[in-house]
């Protein structure tokens, strides 16, 4: 396990609890994925409902995030006004960049990248809601590219 990384329970939690702020909003059928801060898969949940390829969109959001070491909002601004950058960088990822909000990274309190989140299914901006609400519901702190 890297030194600073989330645990599966965690996780597990946050996964939960994105799903569960979904269904308290009565957003479109959502998939959550959550990332170690290596890049890899901890947690994963598809709603039924959810659409074919929502688990590689999720996973671009948060992958996106996390090799970049910024939020969805930060990179969706940064596509908008560099995009040939961030075209490259999709390239060199092998397409696996999504720069939208829904994206967000997980820190501790002190500032550390713990993993992400990625969130997709409703509006990116209802997607990045459910992702903050995971992530803060188990401590930590959401980064989606914009100031708290």
């Amino acid at each position: 396990m890297f030194a600073h990384s989330i645990s599966l329970d965690t996780a597990s939690r946050i996964v939960d609890e994105a799903l569960a702020k979904g269904r308290a909003e009565g957003y479109q059928p959502l998939t959550v994925v959550v990332l170690d801060s290596g890049g890899h898969i901890k947690a994963m949940k598809r709603e039924d409902g959810s659409s074919l390829m929502r688990p590689e969109i999720a996973m671009g959001k948060a992958w996106g995030t996390l090799s970049l070491g910024m939020g969805g909002r930060e990179l969706a601004r940064r596509a908008e006004k560099m995009s040939m950058f961030m075209n490259a960088a999709s390239d060199l990822a092998g397409g696996k960049l999504v720069p939208v909000p829904g994206g967000v990274l997980i820190r501790d309190s002190q500032g550390v990248i713990l993993g992400a989140v990625g969130v997709t299914g409703d509006l990116s901006a209802n997607d990045e809601l459910c992702a903050v609400a995971g992530i803060t519901s188990v401590g930590l702190v959401a980064d989606t590219g914009d100031a708290a």
